[in-house]
């Protein structure tokens, strides 16, 4: 490739995603995503990654060895060339650790060549999470004191390998192969051929740090046979070595809760976000399936005339995390902060908007011990006296008049007013209707009446009750909304927050 050194030089940085998991990036890798102008992504980096990039990134997909839409590496070198050239801040982000079998030394030295600054940034590299993953250690000092890093899959133009097969059959450590499934006989053969003992253990690792995750372990000699029998595909580590017969009560990350369950989330896509995070954290696969959109309220002359005269109130209410998010989001835009609020108290529906607040500098003065609209009326009447007091509940467009008639009835002046509404969102729903009807979804998950009414205008509720999926809700109100359009529950959280939700899915499983 013929590189002219560059006029207009922007920087590169070599970004290691890590393993899988989105939550495994770097600190380093996360805050430069954010601040890049040019993000060219690898097929094995997190998509979830992306959400760091900035609204105005340029986001460009080079995968590999796929067929159509495929990118050599020296188009991808090209990329790299032109985006620094025209000044930009462009981050390379390459599955695992950019230069363990990543080709980011070959990038590193095309871009010194070029004249073009740059920094690698380490990632947490596929074998050390998969092993760890898998409850694997790679070394340990009773019977592993070495351990070796192996490609399976040499350059296609070498002429001879650099591969000691002789060596690695009397390697006395760990061996740990990547990009092997590929050719897992000629590996296998070649070990036994040079003598490595038939017996010797060995695993496989599929998907590793991913809610999909698939550990198979077998002797050296059956372990492509039985690969083959569970069809184990790549992305995967091969591990050989007394390590691979660690103690299977240590696969601390197959033993989660809710390890492998698919479960679809229905709110707001942000929320939906949110709530998948959880979700991972137990070790679960969400499927996010959006069903309502959440459209702020905020430039109506009622919210505004209101916001102007807010200092006025005894008690400001919020009754749901959007309505706290929405509310602070029209504050920075209006160049306000908290002193808005004058001396008023400040009452929160529940620990997730009282979170939300907190976010915000903010203590919440009164939070019910049950996250609901009727339980924060009659609790908040008994907490303090409101008689003759002014009160402001700022809530969904479609939220009951209950709680306001609650505060009235105990002599409170109340203003409702509304500064968000639900609208339903459409989603292209085919897939999901495939996957219930193939008995591939747990749990269907609901936070709110309004995401009920979403996700049942695009999937038959008689396709819901035939099927094996389980539904969940996040309360009462929910539940009975899906009990009037005939959807039987299986379980309703104690506590009315998705992490009350999570664990009444959990305790099904116990």
């Amino acid at each position: 490739m013929n590189v002219e050194r560059a006029k207009n030089k922007g920087k590169v940085y070599l970004v290691g995603a890590g393993p899988g998991r989105a939550d495994l990036i770097t600190v380093r890798g996360a805050e430069l995503l954010k601040a890049a102008d040019c993000v060219i992504c690898d097929k094995l980096a997190n998509p979830a990654l992306l959400n760091y990039a900035g609204p105005n990134a340029e986001i460009i997909h080079v995968p590999k060895r796929i067929g159509s839409g495929s990118f050599t590496q020296e188009e991808i070198n090209n990329l790299l060339i032109e985006k620094a050239s025209s000044g930009q801040t462009v981050v390379r982000l390459k599955g695992g650790d950019p230069c363990i079998f990543g080709r980011g030394a070959e990038e590193a030295a095309l871009l010194a060549k070029a004249g073009i600054d740059f920094e690698i940034v380490p990632g947490v590299t596929a074998a050390i999470a998969a092993a760890e993953y898998a409850g694997i250690m790679l070394t340990h000092r009773d019977y592993s004191s070495q351990v070796v890093f192996i490609t399976g899959q040499e350059a296609d133009n070498k002429a001879n390998s650099n591969i000691d097969w002789h060596l690695l059959a009397k390697f006395s450590g760990t061996i740990v192969f990547y990009m092997a499934m590929g050719n897992l006989d000629f590996i296998v053969e070649q070990l036994i051929k040079n003598g490595m003992e038939q017996e010797m253990p060995a695993a496989v690792i599929a998907d590793a740090t991913l809610p999909t995750q698939r550990t198979v372990r077998a002797s050296l000699r059956q372990l492509s046979d039985k690969c083959k029998q569970e069809k184990t595909e790549p992305p995967a580590i091969v591990v050989i070595g007394a390590a691979a017969d660690s103690d299977t009560k240590l696969n601390w990350f197959m033993k989660k809760p809710l390890f492998g369950r698919n479960i679809v989330v229905t709110r707001d896509r942000c929320g939906n976000a949110g709530f998948a995070a959880k979700i991972i954290h137990r070790g679960g696969n969400p499927i996010e399936f959006a069903t309502i959109g959440i459209k702020p309220l905020t430039q109506t002359s009622q919210f505004l005339q209101t916001l102007a005269k807010l200092a006025e109130y005894d008690w400001i209410i919020f009754t749901s995390a959007n309505g706290m998010t929405i509310f602070f989001d029209c504050l920075q835009s209006l160049q306000k902060d908290s002193r808005t609020f004058g001396s008023a108290k400040i009452a929160a529906i529940g620990s997730e908007t009282a979170a939300k607040l907190g976010e915000f500098g903010i203590k919440a003065d009164f939070v019910p011990t049950v996250f609901t609209g009727k339980e924060l009326g009659k609790q908040l009447i008994g907490f303090a006296n409101l008689q003759g007091r002014k009160a402001l509940l700022l809530r969904s467009q479609l939220a009951s008049d209950e709680l306001g008639e609650l505060l009235e009835q105990a002599g409170a002046k109340v203003d409702n007013v509304a500064i968000y509404t639900v609208v339903t969102e459409k989603t292209e729903c085919k897939w999901l209707t495939e996957m219930i009807s193939r008995g591939e979804i747990d749990w269907l998950t609901f936070a709110s009446p309004s995401s009920v009414k979403g996700f049942f205008a695009q999937i038959q509720s008689d396709l819901v009750n035939s099927s094996n999926v389980k539904v969940a809700s996040i309360g009462p109100v929910t539940s009975e909304q899906l009990k009037n359009l005939g959807i039987r529950v299986d379980v309703t959280a104690r506590e009315h927050t998705t992490d009350g939700l999570l664990g009444a899915i959990e305790r099904t499983h116990e």
